[in-house]
């Protein structure tokens, strides 16, 4: 069926068997086509590249709810959810356990600058850092095991352990990694709060789930 008095424009997964190569010339024209045609466009895909990349804003569903609606900036920076932090992202956000006080985080073998105030929190509580915002030091930070490092062209992808926990961490293609470099620190304004897997801000008791009032 065609015809022009369309509101909305619906494609689910349109790309899933589509050559990576074409997949790129395709998206591009998708984008064109709708900037040239203002059509609201509804994509559904698996494939977080897509998302980012093609949308204007993305919503992320996980085990049948919303848990989060916003520009691709806002997913990568401030994940509402645990979820969506490890969904968004290669490798995804280190969920960490920790206990808040104030503007620290005490965590397995030290303490993380937080960036803000916090009040008590209870339940399960949890920081969330992306790769990005971790950096390894031969002085400064927690412990940590290196388990490997993987060089993928733009950047290296160190996996670690902290506590007997999954760590990852992004270091710059020139960065050299040496053996005495067993520490690992993060960048405060990177460092999200978590209690039930839902983001708590700065200065509240309760995370602000999506559909509640903020």
């Amino acid at each position: 069926m065609v015809r022009e008095d369309v509101n909305a424009l619906l494609f689910d997964e349109p790309l899933t068997v589509i050559d990576p190569h074409m997949k790129w010339e395709l998206r591009t024209q998708l984008k064109s086509l709708h900037h040239q045609f203002g059509h609201t466009m509804i994509y559904v895909t698996h494939d977080q590249t897509e998302a980012l990349t093609f949308a204007d804003k993305v919503v992320v569903m996980y085990d049948g709810r919303v848990v989060q609606i916003g520009t691709p900036e806002e997913l990568f920076e401030r994940p509402a959810h645990t979820f969506v932090g490890y969904f968004i992202g290669s490798p995804g956000m280190n969920v960490i356990p920790a206990r808040i006080e104030g503007d620290m985080a005490h965590v397995e073998g030290g303490t993380v600058v937080l960036p803000g105030g916090f009040a008590p929190l209870s339940g399960k509580v949890e920081i969330g850092v992306r790769p990005e915002y971790a950096r390894l030091s031969a002085t400064e930070g927690l412990p940590v095991t290196i388990r490997r490092v993987e060089d993928v062209g733009r950047h290296k992808i160190v996996r670690a352990t902290l506590g007997g926990r999954d760590l990852n961490i992004i270091a710059a293609e020139g960065d050299t990694i040496g053996p005495d470099m067993t520490r690992v620190s993060f960048d405060p304004a990177g460092v999200n709060v978590y209690v039930d897997d839902w983001r708590v801000a700065p200065g509240s008791q309760s995370p602000n789930k999506v559909g509640e009032a903020a």
